[in-house]
């Protein structure tokens, strides 16, 4: 089922497959970095490290939802090529089977850390924990503050990809000329208007819905986040054929690179400034840093699509391998960090050492992983791999 105005030529990108992989890459790092800095997380480093904040917002505003516009863009080419049910039948089998065995084996040991570090009395052995984990029985509360499980922690990016991918493909099924069309304006934008009007939308939905809808990743009541990501997955679906807004893309580069710069500086600064527990910036000035953060976050994912398609143009085997490897790695990920981190933090290493082996640890337990769920025949569909043969 084409929705585009001409036949899709090519059925692969493989800028958007560099930028795919990156993209998750950068993920690794930032919650490497969530056990230092000093917001809340999981498990916590007992050494925060302050400086750490501006650089962690280099990609907070942008990496995620540029994660859903190029899933987006992959769900676009999987569509070309195959019936709107088959589509939504290929969709649910990799997605919701590594999702349902997240959140039942792999996610739990964070949850259970988290608690043993908040609360060392309210769990005993982890086989007794996972019980009550997988029950919702625990009643794990700090004030109104409650852990419900199960729970997906990481592993809401699946969530959505799929709920964003059943509404699509309905949306495919009932209204293919709204898409037809909508993909046909987005064809036509003019170059400043590729690089503006993004801004002026998410400008728009951060002033408008953050303060009512604070990000929850809990798939209800999430408005804000729904507003933001669906819309860059739609964007992702509708855009990635077209040539010529690729073309366009790697024309705005630079300019997209200088608004990204201006709006880090922007909304770090903003971000340092009124980081103290309690401090309330005044409201006009809360307003406009939520415009600049919209500068950051479309400028830089602007500029590297742009880039990308100007400069990641070729394929391979080592492209192919790590683009197989990516969703094992994203599943496991911030397991081995949380564990790993955990425990690290009881040996009172150098602290740079410290980030070095956490860092060093998760690669290799992302590796080994993969090299072993590849091998083995059931554990491929839980790790969003293909059957073998598939």
């Amino acid at each position: 089922m084409s929705l585009s105005p001409e036949p899709v030529k090519a059925m692969r990108r493989h800028d958007l497959d560099w930028i795919r992989v990156g993209a998750f890459g950068l993920l690794i790092l930032y919650h490497v970095g969530m056990f230092y800095v000093p917001w809340d997380w999981h498990v916590k480093s007992p050494h925060p490290v302050e400086w750490l904040e501006p650089v962690m917002q280099l990609t907070n505003p942008w990496r995620l939802t540029l994660l859903f516009l190029v899933s987006g863009a992959a769900t676009r080419f999987m569509a070309e090529k195959m019936s709107v049910s088959a589509l939504t039948g290929l969709r649910i089998g990799r997605l919701l089977p590594p999702l349902l065995f997240a959140m039942f084996v792999i996610v739990p040991p964070q949850s259970y850390f988290q608690i043993l570090e908040a609360a060392p009395g309210a769990v005993g052995g982890y086989l007794d924990f996972w019980g009550r984990y997988a029950t919702g029985s625990g009643h794990w509360c700090r004030g109104d503050d409650c852990l419900i499980t199960p729970t997906w922690n990481h592993m809401w990016f699946v969530a959505y990809l799929l709920f964003y991918t059943l509404v699509l493909t309905a949306l495919m099924a009932t209204a293919p000329r709204l898409l037809k069309a909508a993909a046909g304006a987005l064809e036509r934008l003019p170059l400043w208007a590729l690089l503006l009007a993004p801004i002026g939308f998410l400008a728009l939905i951060r002033i408008a819905m953050l303060s009512a809808f604070p990000e929850t990743h809990a798939l209800f009541n999430d408005w804000y986040n729904h507003a933001l990501s669906f819309s860059a997955f739609l964007f992702g679906f509708l855009t990635a054929p077209s040539e010529r807004l690729k073309q366009a893309f790697i024309a705005i580069r630079w300019p997209a690179l200088a608004l990204a710069v201006l709006g880090w500086v922007g909304w770090a600064s903003y971000a340092w400034i009124w980081r103290a527990d309690g401090a309330v910036p005044p409201e006009a000035l809360r307003l406009t840093m939520r415009a600049v953060y919209a500068v950051d976050q479309w400028g830089a994912i602007a500029a590297v699509l742009g880039f990308g398609a100007r400069h990641l143009t070729r394929g391979g085997p080592v492209l192919t391998w790590l683009t197989l490897a990516v969703f094992p790695f994203y599943i496991v990920h911030q397991t081995i960090i949380v564990v790993a981190g955990h425990y690290l933090a009881k040996l009172g290493l150098w602290q740079p050492l410290e980030g070095a082996i956490l860092i060093a640890t998760t690669v290799a337990g992302c590796l080994l992983t993969y090299v072993i769920v590849s091998r083995i025949g059931f554990l491929r569909p839980l790790f969003g791999l293909k059957p073998r043969g598939g």
